[in-house]
């Protein structure tokens, strides 16, 4: 890498920590009252929400550094800090959201659209990492459309689209900020998953959907169709018919769900839902949101040679 290229990358790096470095804070929260557990501690970004009528000092963080704690501190760059509550989490998503009780007089972060990303280009990473307060790392997007499972007492997901990069994430720096080169926010990083791997939840139109939820009701209001599946190959006729190769297998149906009462069954091939294409299981969890709860849900299956129609209802998770 000649002189010329190296400053333009650390040109690049150096603007985006001074754009977000201010914005991303430490956050400390409290163990549950009369426990003996003790809090957590990780990253926040300061962050303006859409369509909020007062939408001053809110931070987005990781569900998993919240916990169970309703209150917590926030400590920025420039030694201020702040008391701040916790406005709703989801564990599902892994992304939380706490308020300041003070004005803040830092200014929020610009988020981005983590659907853009490409795979090799340039991200930076700002938390507090191990106590080391405004840490940046740099890298760049490693993987895109990974998995990562998450559980919320019995129920199991997966978020979609996590982002994986090659900059270096330690203990701490959950919840905090992955940027691409003109500081927007595409990313709250959410784990460590190996040596020179970290992971991070995107920042697209499902993530502003939980945010706007927890902020609204406090939690995240999910329908239930009580179905197990996985991706499969469509059969090659139906495929050159359909326009697609790939397909959702009903694996297994809980008895008595939603799923059951509208007759799906295991070995069913989901096409579409809600008439849309379905190619794996992460489409047809963008389609359990709260405006599907009790709501008729369209269901086209291939089964044993022929396409079956079949209308869920879907129950509240």
């Amino acid at each position: 890498m000649d002189e010329v290229a190296l400053d333009a990358y650390s040109g690049v790096v150096s603007s985006v920590a001074a754009a977000l470095v201010p914005s991303v804070a430490a956050l400390s929260v409290a163990g549950p009252p009369g426990s003996r557990r003790g809090g957590g501690s990780g990253s926040a970004v300061l962050f303006t929400p859409d369509a909020v009528p007062d939408p001053t000092g809110y931070l987005l963080t990781n569900a998993h550094v919240v916990g169970p704690a309703t209150h917590g501190v926030v400590e920025f760059a420039d030694g201020s800090d702040a008391r701040v509550d916790v406005v709703g989490a989801d564990p599902l998503s892994d992304l939380a959201v706490v308020r300041a009780r003070s004005t803040l007089t830092v200014a929020p972060v610009q988020l981005g659209e983590a659907d853009s990303l490409r795979v090799g280009q340039l991200v930076v990473a700002v938390g507090h990492p191990l106590g080391l307060a405004g840490s940046v790392t740099a890298g760049v997007v490693s993987g895109l459309g990974r998995s990562l499972p998450t559980r919320s007492g019995a129920t199991a997901r997966v978020i979609e689209d996590v982002i994986q990069t090659d900059a270096a994430l330690n203990p701490g720096n959950s919840g905090g900020a992955l940027a691409d080169s003109a500081a927007r926010v595409v990313g709250i990083n959410t784990a460590v998953a190996g040596v020179g791997l970290g992971l991070a939840v995107p920042i697209n139109a499902t993530t502003r959907r939980i945010v706007g939820a927890l902020i609204r009701y406090g939690r995240v209001r999910r329908g239930y169709l009580g179905l197990v599946s996985a991706p499969a190959p469509l059969p090659p006729d139906l495929a050159a018919k359909v326009g697609r190769r790939k397909g959702v297998r009903v694996v297994e149906v809980v008895t008595g769900s939603p799923a059951h009462r509208s007759g799906l069954s295991a070995g069913d091939l989901i096409l579409t839902a809600d008439r849309k294409p379905v190619t794996d299981a992460q489409g047809m969890q963008r389609l359990l949101f709260d405006d599907a709860i009790g709501r008729p849900l369209p269901i086209t299956v291939w089964r044993r040679g022929a396409m079956v129609d079949v209308i869920a209802v879907p129950t509240e998770l």
